[in-house]
């Protein structure tokens, strides 16, 4: 039996450039989203600011990202446009990675954070569309790839930071000695700050105002800054291929007169370029109603993504598990690593299987798992194994539900831009909402945050099939009254 069938393979040989650029651009993705979990108490030290400061920052980063999502399908204007924005995109990823450990102020850490998310939303929407509308209907194993690159990314920016943590005290001063009552223990500090860009806000530590900084995170910044550079050089190598840079202006560009990834007046673009209403007009209201179930179901399934990553450390930190430092610090790459695996076995599953079964089957696995973890909540070996249960679950839910809309609609609409950007705002809210209900409510309503959000999402899933029934009925019933309409035609000529 092949792994893939010959039309599959076809279709990646004939546009494998494009499709590895797309992939790898989603690796810098995954690379900048993923380093601020086991970096950000030592930017702390760096930047001699408040944990409520430094969790702000990243907060800043998030809602850029969210921002760079809604407006990246204005640069599907134009193939051209969409390289030159992947191109700035990753080079700006870089970038920030080497200036970051320059910045000794949080409002300059803030502004770099700013257009890091910026960069990273415009390539979530870009990177998707372009797939998206260069396989079209065989485009959900290409999607499953190309979120496999993210987690990928996101598996290997916390292995390269780890070696330069800091350790011990991060800002020592000739009154102090790492003996001293008020050494700042970054590992402590950790088992705290919880979620990356949400903290435990009713926690502080003090930090010295003058003194020298020991910690060695920019080596990390900067390596990482290295590892991205092949990124962008992948766009520029196409661009060159295709003769969409400038020097070759005169020369018609093969992919934006050959492929179907140029612009096709399709409809794709910015979410408010989506609420044209002179687009919308005509439309029935399936069309509607499917683009705002698949958008809340990603809401969900992405914000429970990156509330996990952000609190599980803390949870397993806290009463009743109480779990050391070293031990509950390998949970977000286990996570990370549990993601990665599942999109990579979802690239065969999607060959073999309709995106409606695999989310079928995925959202149903999400539900089991946070009940299960409810269950033996008491249980450090279990919340290693359910960790990676849920990792592999609800990897393959966004790529497979953006192949299912996007093949609903006929690749007509804005689902794309919608589900990213739906996606970026849930992942940004939850990790707000759940973070205030842990301040409040303590560590154990995380998993029950988790698993009521897991229910939602599943609850929503039946109500978007239904949607899709009618559309899709509809749209059959049209057809036939136009081919009704056209017969008397043909027989009068």
């Amino acid at each position: 039996m092949k792994l893939i069938d010959d039309r599959i393979w076809s279709l990646f040989k004939r546009n494998s450039q494009q499709t590895l650029t797309y992939w790898s651009v989603f690796f810098s993705f995954g690379l900048c989203i993923a380093f601020l979990g086991p970096t950000i108490l030592d930017l702390r030290c760096q930047t001699r600011s408040s944990l409520q400061q430094i969790t702000w920052v990243f907060f800043t980063q998030q809602f850029f990202l969210l921002v760079g999502s809604s407006t990246g399908g204005v640069c599907q204007k134009t193939l051209r446009f969409s390289l030159w924005a992947l191109f700035s995109c990753t080079l700006i990823i870089s970038l920030v990675f080497a200036l970051i450990p320059l910045c000794h102020h949080v409002a300059l850490l803030a502004i770099c954070m700013a257009f890091a998310g910026q960069a990273m939303g415009v390539i979530d929407t870009v990177a998707n569309l372009q797939l998206v509308k260069l396989y079209q209907k065989d485009s959900a194993i290409f999607l499953q790839v190309l979120h496999f690159f993210i987690g990928l990314g996101a598996l290997l920016s916390p292995l390269v930071a780890d070696p330069f943590l800091a350790e011990g005290s991060c800002i020592m001063d000739a009154n102090w000695t790492t003996n001293s009552s008020y050494t700042l223990n970054l590992q402590q500090l950790r088992s705290s700050l919880a979620g990356r860009r949400v903290a435990l806000h009713n926690i502080s530590h003090p930090l010295l105002s003058e003194g020298v900084i020991i910690t060695k995170v920019s080596y990390a910044f900067w390596i990482m800054a290295l590892i991205n550079l092949p990124v962008p050089a992948t766009v520029l190598a196409l661009m060159y291929r295709e003769r969409l840079l400038h020097c070759f202006g005169k020369s018609p560009p093969l992919l934006e007169s050959t492929s179907p990834s140029a612009d096709s007046g399709q409809g794709h673009g910015s979410v408010f370029d989506c609420c044209n209403t002179a687009k919308l007009r005509g439309r029935s209201a399936t069309f509607f109603i499917l683009h705002a179930l698949g958008g809340a179901i990603l809401f969900i399934t992405d914000g429970i993504i990156g509330t996990y990553a952000g609190f599980v450390y803390t949870y397993a930190v806290s009463s009743p598990l109480l779990m050391g430092h070293k031990t509950a610090s390998c949970l977000d790459s286990v996570f990370w690593a549990s993601i990665t695996v599942g999109r990579l076995v979802s690239i065969y599953l999607s060959y073999r299987y309709t995106a409606q079964r695999l989310l079928t089957f995925s959202l149903v696995g999400v539900i089991v798992v946070q009940c299960l973890l409810l269950a033996f909540y008491t249980s450090s070996v279990f919340l290693f194994i359910g960790t990676c249960m849920l990792g592999v679950c609800i990897s393959s839910v966004f790529p497979s539900m953006l192949a299912f809309t996007e093949d609903i609609l006929d690749y007509k609409g804005c689902a794309t831009t919608v589900l990213v950007t739906s996606a970026s705002t849930g992942e940004m809210i939850m990790q707000l909402l759940v973070g205030s209900v842990i301040n409040s409510q303590g560590s154990y309503s995380f998993l029950l945050c988790c698993t009521i959000a897991s229910f939602i999402g599943f609850c929503l899933f039946p109500l978007f099939l239904y949607a899709q029934h009618i559309h899709r009925n509809r749209d059959s019933d049209s057809s036939k009254d136009m081919g009704v309409n056209e017969k008397p035609e043909i027989g009068v000529s």
